[in-house]
């Protein structure tokens, strides 16, 4: 069994808890739970935590106030859980800091799925301290500067699938996995309209094949997401420089700018 490190479950359900503390066992992770939010936030702290499944509904304090306040020292994934799907929620959970969030019921298997693939495509920047590679200083034509398929240019951002960094106009971008991922499936896209449905499979990875169903609720958070991206790349709504909205469709990579090299 693999060493996956340590999870935190916070839970106040009995059956819930020990649901995900066996899930979380078995796919080999050191698990310890908490069944208050105060609690939780304590266990994540001392036990150094790297996942955390989190209810929104404790009997303390809410979720939401639980996830700011790992936030402030941790940027283990954490998982929303809860029984609503209502978009206030759904904002709220991904505005505070969550990397997903599940409903219940919930299955196992979907669980699982959802923590493989955050697990696979790991956090690039968290602390604001990422460096620029050296070769993205680069001039435009150097050696290693263009030819390297793992890098992505346009308009002045460059995105490194191998070390997941993004830099734009020669400043790091911190970027959670989500926002990342999306970036990067709309610059591999070069200007093809992504549905948001393409955008669920990006971020959701294998679990959600093409036959998959897709729900309001999944479509919801890449809203929410691409809106975060754009708020952190400080996109002009009405001149956007990287990422367009295709009314009714999706999303797709703004037009290429003429006094832009990259």
């Amino acid at each position: 069994m693999d060493d996956l490190g340590v999870a935190v479950v916070i839970e106040d359900d009995a059956d819930i808890r020990n649901l995900l503390e066996g899930v979380l066992s078995q796919a080999g992770f050191e698990v310890h739970t908490a069944v208050g939010g105060r609690e939780g936030v304590e266990v994540v702290r001392d036990k150094q935590a790297n996942v955390v499944t989190l209810d929104i509904g404790l009997p303390d304090i809410d979720g939401f106030e639980v996830l700011r306040r790992i936030r402030y020292f941790s940027d283990a994934y954490v998982v929303m859980l809860t029984g609503r799907t209502e978009e206030p929620d759904l904002l709220s959970a991904l505005n505070a800091g969550a990397d997903d969030y599940i409903a219940k019921p919930f299955r196992p298997r979907e669980l699982r799925a959802r923590l493989a693939a955050m697990l696979r495509r790991p956090r690039h920047e968290v602390t604001g301290q990422l460096q620029v590679p050296a070769a993205w200083a680069a001039p435009a034509g150097a050696p290693g500067s263009s030819a390297d398929v793992n890098v992505l240019r346009h308009n002045g951002l460059l995105l490194d699938s191998r070390t997941r960094s993004v830099v734009v106009r020669g400043e790091p971008l911190g970027l959670t996995r989500s926002e990342f991922d999306l970036l990067h499936e709309l610059l591999r896209g070069g200007g093809a309209v992504s549905t948001r449905a393409d955008l669920v499979r990006a971020v959701r990875g294998d679990f959600y094949e093409e036959d998959t169903y897709i729900s309001e609720a999944d479509e919801r958070a890449v809203e929410v997401h691409i809106g975060n991206l754009r708020r952190k790349l400080q996109e002009d709504p009405l001149s956007p420089r990287w990422l367009q909205t295709v009314r009714g469709v999706g999303y797709r990579l703004a037009p290429q700018r003429p006094d832009q090299q990259g």
